[in-house]
């Protein structure tokens, strides 16, 4: 009766952080494999279904509230895609087993570059304030 409890509160749990910026992702595709059994490749393609309504959303609000610079944006945004598509074909011609440990190294490597470095926003920036009208 309660088997989907515990799939529903990390994906709850997740696409809150995720809509914050904190990698909700991420910390669904660790759920998915450790607590619940999931293969690690079925589970890749389930963050990426997941990824995208929530990346909308983020996008959508980060733009209403100046958070969005357009032009880094076009830039980066062709570059990540065709990254990504690589990094997918290339997780499909590799044993999942040999890309555990570095993704667990990334993940280690990740947390602890942003526990060390803590998130400061520049003197005197308030939210929704900064960059020209013309990145809104």
């Amino acid at each position: 009766m309660v088997e989907w409890l515990l799939p529903f509160l990390a994906a709850l749990a997740t696409g809150a952080l995720s809509s914050w910026g904190v990698g909700g992702g991420t910390l669904l595709l660790v759920c998915m494999t450790l607590l619940l059994g999931v293969d690690h490749r079925e589970a890749q393609a389930v963050n990426l279904l997941f990824f995208i309504p929530t990346a909308a959303i983020s996008l959508f609000f980060h733009r209403k509230n100046g958070y969005l610079d357009r032009t880094t944006w076009r830039e980066a945004a062709p570059l990540g895609t065709a990254a990504a598509l690589v990094g997918a074909l290339l997780s499909m011609a590799v044993d999942v087993s040999l890309l555990r440990k570095p993704f667990g190294l990334f993940l280690l490597y990740g947390g602890g570059a942003m526990l060390l470095s803590g998130w400061k926003r520049p003197e005197g920036e308030e939210p929704g304030k900064q960059g020209d009208e013309e990145n809104r």
